[in-house]
């Protein structure tokens, strides 16, 4: 039997960016976080690098902003990199006050009291990454949820699975805004009705779309299918991040080796222990990671080799267990030993730059609907993300997003009554084959045709690839009961499309989007910008 619940705020998603707004706000209102596995199972936990912030003397607001306008390819907004970018010692700061445990280090300390060892990584001109050794998104998970925990106003709801969003424009009401949101219970099978005065996607990337990746099977575009379907513009989702470093093993799924290996020294090299990195830029590792994906993937398909190396062997070995202990403990487990032996890599699909269009507030087109994190499109990271600057926007828009809810809060009244889902037309499916073969080949197709180097002819196979899928799952979903699978696959689909299109409108290479038959960047930098049928304007 399906359920109706009634929220303040309908949080979706229960990441850095979802936590942090939860614990933002103040303990009257009705809060709840929705996880479609377990808790943990999200990017965040996932996180090794650190956080991005300016909290060294030798630093400066400037010199952050002018790293990720650099790095950004000249399509980052600069207003929001400086919104991000003067906001982020007080997120620092934030953490530290919920109890983040950030490795410490003497050495490094300021007149405000910091005493953090600081890295510095990729396209970063200073030291300015605060880290908790290399699990930096485990600490800060763990710290945050165990404070959600301790907090009665907010419901934690493990196994659902956000279906769709529930708008008045659905409902056939006057007017567009978001009211709620119905929610498959994995547990019970029965999809629930959340109605909310708020709701919050905060459902991360879509990086599942590609065959190899960094991320967690969760990361399928949830957020930003479903909100595309309910009237929001998206944007730049042609700028999808490789991270250049992936262990390279059959059986090491989805291990990411941070990128602050790089950052304190590790080499990349050719089987024959030949360093590359400076043919390519004069930055060397410490190049953004567009530059390092491409370089990796050149050199893979002209030697024809399945991996390069990364080799930090030549650094102490204490430092290297201490500094990577997670990196070291991992790779042991395959039998490779980081202080005496190069790590094998490739590149691998990590982050989705692009997203749903949102204001500094992370409000969206819809109102009352809000996208944060690595679910929006905010302009901070442009056609390349500089490392550690994902987990800074989640903390500083969770905050921005909670300040605008709590301004609004005397105007919106609780939603009315809302429609339970109707499953009287759908039956049981006994051809969940299907789901399985068209989850695997669009991942395929993806990588080969929409991967880390492009052409008109390729993007064009894949267009042609994933209309006939969509196709396929809109009947699919028409005639039988959801599940996670279906749920997953059916936005990954309309999520590889965005991808698409996006890509085929961009006529240059710039950032992440490399295509061959338009080497050359354009010389003025302009978004792409998807509207969907339902946009109103």
């Amino acid at each position: 039997m399906s359920q109706q619940f009634q929220h303040d705020v309908l949080v979706i998603g229960s990441g850095a960016a979802g936590l942090s707004l939860a614990l933002i706000l103040p303990d009257h209102l009705r809060i709840a976080v929705l996880s479609k596995g377990n808790l943990a199972n999200g990017s965040t936990f996932r996180a090794q690098g650190g956080v991005a912030a300016v909290l060294d003397d030798t630093d400066t607001i400037e010199s952050h902003v002018d790293d990720t306008l650099n790095a950004g390819g000249g399509l980052c907004h600069e207003d929001a990199v400086r919104f991000t970018v003067e906001h982020s010692r007080e997120a620092i700061q934030w953490l530290i006050d919920q109890g983040v445990p950030f490795t410490r280090d003497d050495g490094t300390s300021n007149e405000d009291g910091f005493k953090f060892h600081l890295t510095r990584e990729g396209g970063h001109s200073h030291r300015r990454i605060i880290h908790a050794a290399d699990a930096t998104g485990a600490a800060i998970f763990n710290t945050l949820l165990a404070q959600a925990r301790q907090h009665p106003n907010i419901e934690l709801l493990e196994q659902r699975v956000a279906v769709d969003l529930i708008t008045e424009r659905r409902l056939g009401l006057e007017g567009d805004r978001c009211l709620g949101a119905y929610v498959l219970n994995r547990d019970s099978g029965e999809v629930d009705t959340f109605g909310a005065r708020f709701v919050i996607l905060a459902t991360g990337g879509a990086a599942k779309v590609y065959l190899y990746t960094s991320n967690p099977d969760s990361a399928c575009g949830d957020g930003i299918a479903m909100a595309w379907r309910s009237g929001c513009r998206v944007a730049n989702l042609e700028f999808n991040q490789f991270h250049p470093t992936c262990l390279y093993h059959p059986q090491a799924k989805n291990f990411l080796v941070t990128e602050a290996l790089r950052g304190e020294g590790a080499h990349l090299k050719l089987p024959n222990g030949e360093r590359f990195m400076q043919r390519f830029d004069p930055r060397a590792e410490l190049a953004p990671r567009d530059i390092v994906a491409r370089a990796i993937d050149h050199e893979m398909k002209r030697l024809g080799i399945d991996c390069v190396y990364l080799d930090i062997s030549h650094k102490p070995e204490a430092f290297i267990k201490s500094h990577f202990p997670t990196v070291y403990e991992r790779c042991l487990e395959f039998s490779i030993d980081i202080t005496r032996q190069p790590i094998p890599v490739v590149p691998a699909a990590h982050y989705t730059c692009g997203g749903v269009m949102v204001d500094q507030h992370g409000h969206t087109d819809v109102p009352g609907l809000y996208a944060i994190g690595e679910t929006s499109f905010t302009g901070l990271h442009g056609a390349n993300r500089m490392a550690s600057n994902s987990l800074l926007e989640c903390f500083v828009y969770a905050r921005s997003a909670a300040t605008d809810i709590l301004r609004q809060l005397p105007q919106v009244s609780i939603p009315i009554a809302l429609p339970a889902w109707d499953a009287s037309q759908v039956t049981d499916s006994d051809e969940d084959v299907i789901i399985a073969h068209n989850w695997d080949e669009l991942r395929r197709f993806m990588w080969d045709y929409v991967g880390i180097v492009r052409t008109n002819k390729r993007l064009q196979r894949a267009q042609h690839r994933v209309r006939l899928l969509l196709d396929e799952i809109d009947e699919f979903y028409s005639n039988y009961k959801v599940s996670r699978d279906l749920i997953e696959l059916r936005n990954l689909a309309q999520v590889a499309e965005l991808m698409i299109l996006s890509a085929m409108a961009r006529k240059e290479s710039r950032g992440l989007h490399y295509t061959l038959d338009y080497p050359q960047m354009l010389p003025e930098a302009r978004d792409t910008i998807l509207l969907p049928p339902t946009y109103a304007g």
